[in-house]
């Protein structure tokens, strides 16, 4: 099973598709947006302890895709 998840957020450069996933990771200034870098870092960790995966597509200014795939068993 895949979900889709889109937002319209500030996006981000497709090279740091893997990096957003890593704990305490922040592209943006934290004085510009609020957040720890702990959000999908805990997106991923639970997607996986299900046995799934998870990835991001983003460009800037114009918001993210984030796919997750399930097992269905």
């Amino acid at each position: 099973m895949a979900i889709l998840v889109s937002d319209n957020g500030i996006g981000f450069e497709p090279e740091y598709a893997q990096t957003i996933f890593e704990t305490f990771t922040r592209l943006n200034p934290a004085d510009e947006y609020e957040g720890t870098g702990l959000g999908l870092a805990l997106c991923k960790k639970i997607v996986e302890r299900h046995g799934g995966a998870i990835s991001a597509t983003g460009e800037p200014g114009k918001g993210a895709q984030f796919r997750i795939v399930l097992p269905l068993s």
